[in-house]
């Protein structure tokens, strides 16, 4: 969850913003970033949302940072 660490500390987030971005609680958060705990696939869109990137992006099946075009239900959720 390299790709993950790097994401969120280029955006200038901590755990802490993350979990307010996300829900996800801040110490769920840490062990996702450390490989101790797998994603599920909600906690993985509520991730990419928070970081403009694509769960594929997470999941390393690219190397594009930049997220797909967004749904109207999606851009709003922000």
């Amino acid at each position: 969850m390299t790709r993950l660490k790097e994401l969120r500390k280029e955006k200038g987030y901590t755990q802490i913003k993350m979990q307010h971005l996300t829900g996800i609680d801040q110490s769920d958060y840490s062990k996702i970033e450390n490989g101790k705990r797998y994603l599920t696939f909600e906690q993985c869109r509520r991730i990419a949302i928070a970081l403009d990137t694509s769960m594929d992006y997470l999941a390393g099946l690219t190397d594009e940072r930049k997220p797909y075009p967004r749904s109207e239900s999606v851009k709003n959720q922000k």
